[in-house]
């Protein structure tokens, strides 16, 4: 069956550090140890103590890290997700700006 994703309205926010777009921080070293996924671009934070600790968004399928250039989607039900740089206007049309 081919279908049409229903229309849902959404803020996207360009992910910066402090705003508190992100659901929390999980150390780099667990998430290079645990993880599948490529570290390359993920997003890095020096705490004062030295601890090197990623970004993360947390959704019904798991935890997302938040990597360079990320978009945080925040869906008008709730749903918040990440989407990169490369694809977020390929899939996101501005209706107007805040």
């Amino acid at each position: 069956m081919r279908c049409v994703r229903t229309p849902i309205k959404s803020t996207v926010y360009k992910y910066e550090l402090g705003k508190g777009l992100e659901d929390g921080f999980e150390p780099y070293s667990e998430v290079v140890t645990k993880g599948w996924f490529v570290t390359d671009n993920l997003v890095k934070v020096t705490r004062d103590n030295g601890l090197i600790v990623c970004p993360f968004i947390d959704h019904r399928r798991g935890r997302t890290f938040v990597c360079e250039n990320d978009y945080v989607i925040v869906d008008d039900d709730g749903t918040k997700h990440l989407c990169g740089h490369d694809k977020i206007f390929d899939r996101y049309q501005i209706i107007d700006e805040e």
